[in-house]
This record gives C-alpha cells, sequence and structure tokens, in this order.
C-alpha cells in the first residue's frame, strides 16, 4: 500500500488538478489490469508517463478498488494545491552554478519581494550602497502608497560598526522611506550588529538571505537565501519586526537628523 500511496502523491504533484480529475474519472471506470490501455494519453510529458506507469503498476499490487483510487487521486491533488497556497519556498541562489542548481539572482527575488508589496515593506541589512535599481523599485513602491521601513547598521560615529552613513545616505535616496537603526541594545547585546538581511512584503512574502544591500551581493558575491511566499514564516517575521519598532527596541531616524541619538 505505500508504494501505491507514493505513487499516487507524485502523480499529484506532477499533473494540474484538473488532469488529476480527468485521470480519476478513467479510473474509476477502468479494471486495474487494463488500466495500462484505459489511461493511454491521459498525460503527455515523459515524467508524468512514468509517474501513470508506476501508479498502474502499484494499483495492481493491492486489492484496492477503482473508485477507491480515484478518490485517493483527487484528495492527494486538493491537499497538494492546499499546501501550494498556503506556502511555496523557492531557493535563490547567486554566484556560480551547478547542474543542481538554476540561476536565480539576489537582486531578482528581492525586487520580486518589492513589487509584491501593496500596503507594507520592511528591509532589514548590514549595510546597503550601490543599489540604484533596489532603490527605484523602493521609491516606486511608495509612491503607489506602500509604506516602506528600513533597518540597517549605524556608522562609527553614531555608535554602530561601519565607516561611512548608510543611514544617512539611504534617507538621501529614499526621502518617503522610514530609517531605523538599532541604538538601545542591553547588556547582552552591547556588541551586537544588524546582520539579519531580510525583506517582507504585506506579510505575505518574504525573502530571507545572507546578501547586504550592496551591488556586489546582488550580481557577484556567492549569495543564498529562500523567498517564502505565503504561510506563518511573513506573517511572524512582519509581526517581530513591528514589534521591534513599537517596543522602541531600534529607534526612528528622524529627517532632521543622521544616524545618530
Amino acid at each position: 500500500m505505500e508504494i501505491l500511496l507514493d505513487a499516487v502523491t507524485t502523480i499529484a504533484r506532477l499533473i494540474s488538478p484538473e488532469k488529476v480529475r480527468f485521470l480519476a474519472g478513467r479510473v474509476r471506470r477502468t479494471e486495474s489490469g487494463k488500466a495500462n490501455i484505459a489511461l493511454l494519453g491521459v498525460v503527455d510529458k515523459p515524467e508524468a508517463k512514468d509517474a501513470v506507469d508506476k501508479l498502474v503498476d502499484a494499483w495492481r499490487a493491492t486489492s484496492v478498488s477503482a473508485p477507491e483510487l480515484a478518490s485517493m487521486l483527487i484528495a492527494a491533488s486538493h491537499a497538494v494545491a492546499s499546501a501550494s497556497n498556503i506556502q511555496t519556498t523557492e531557493l535563490v541562489w547567486t554566484g556560480p552554478t551547478t547542474p543542481f542548481v538554476s540561476t536565480r539572482r539576489t537582486e531578482q527575488a528581492l525586487l520580486q519581494v518589492i513589487a509584491a508589496a501593496r500596503q507594507s515593506l520592511f528591509i532589514t541589512s548590514f549595510v546597503a550602497y550601490d543599489v540604484s535599481t533596489i532603490v527605484k523599485a523602493l521609491n516606486d513602491a511608495s509612491k503607489r502608497g506602500v509604506r516602506i521601513s528600513m533597518l540597517l547598521e549605524s556608522s562609527q560615529n553614531h555608535g554602530g560598526s561601519i565607516s561611512f552613513d548608510a543611514i544617512g545616505k539611504m534617507k538621501t535616496l529614499m526621502p518617503s522611506a522610514r530609517l531605523f537603526s538599532w541604538h538601545e541594545r542591553t547588556a547582552s547585546f552591547s556588541d551586537g550588529r544588524v546582520h539579519a538581511k531580510v525583506a517582507v512584503a504585506d506579510g505575505s512574502m518574504c525573502f530571507v538571505t545572507s546578501a547586504n544591500l550592496t551591488g556586489h551581493a546582488m550580481e557577484q558575491n556567492m549569495e543564498a537565501g529562500v523567498l517564502i511566499s505565503g504561510g506563518d514564516i511573513p506573517k511572524l517575521l512582519h509581526e517581530h519586526l513591528d514589534a521591534l519598532v513599537n517596543t522602541k527596541i531600534v529607534s526612528l531616524i528622524e529627517d532632521s537628523a543622521s544616524s545618530g541619538p
């Protein structure tokens, strides 16, 4: 039975719900011994055809009736479709590739998150510079009514660890954005840095990455990340970042100030 369940699950993952329903209809009217002929032509892709052949072989080795198998196919397809609607995760890799990982540049994933935002967008990074395409996308998002928030590491002159004022620079490039710094550190975080690199749009899509907001990170460095749509993780990340603001763990940089207190 386990082999049949695996075969049913594979079908549900490879074939659209519409085709699974059609396949189930064929199965319901077919005996297992004649299934190869009855199901011929239902799918056309080689991988799907192979999956159907394995399904038939597994079915013949059980006592499962045609109506039961048809119901199993429809139920599995529904479960897979529902899971896809709840959450999808995509690997993002910038740098040298292998046959096992396709190229999906960090910049492309970040631009996708920015484009998806309709109400709010929160980005964190250690540093930010030389990212004109990202800045343009952020300003475009602001023009369509998205509330932009960004948390960056402060400069050494303002209690941070980087040699230049990235917050002040980004404030100039994105005057409508809310810029935050991590000034009020408790004793246990006294030497802490803003090393988180995330972007979350509307609590429904997020990008978690090793990449800073720099030109090299977007195009040349070896960087890895995951792009997550739907599910609990974007929502939890959105709520966590909002809580950092609301509890004043991170501080808003006022328009008249730089990244200092």
